[in-house]
């Protein structure tokens, strides 16, 4: 009879690569059309990152306080959270960092070329 490997620790070694952990929260924090935020999940998918980033890094005792300073941030409202959160993914080696969207490809098609702007 096969058996299938539990999903939670290959996730946890998963993350174990920061640029992994990136790309996993990267896709939390991203909401389709219509999509509404679901601040578990969020919780969820940070703590997975604090499981795998830091308890590595910290000693126990810093690792319950990084879950415990997680909680109060989410907890919080206003315009310092965001700060709050870039220094809270600091302390595991990863960085809030903002991109330009992509344009899907079809539209970049049929944009003028630079060479055809006219002035």
């Amino acid at each position: 009879m096969t058996t299938s490997l539990p999903y939670h620790p290959f996730l946890i070694e998963q993350l174990k690569e920061p640029s992994y952990a990136a790309l996993y929260l990267e896709t939390h924090f991203e909401l389709d059309e219509g999509e509404e935020i679901d601040p578990k999940l969020l919780r969820l998918a940070l703590r997975h990152i604090v499981e795998a980033l830091g308890e590595p890094k910290m000693t126990p005792e810093e690792v319950k306080q990084h879950y415990e300073k997680l909680d109060e941030l989410l907890s919080q409202k206003g315009s310092y959270v965001i700060y709050y959160l870039g220094d809270w993914l600091k302390q595991l080696g990863l960085k809030l960092t903002v991109s330009v969207e992509q344009q899907p490809q079809e539209s970049l098609e049929n944009s003028p070329q630079p060479e055809e702007v006219l002035v």
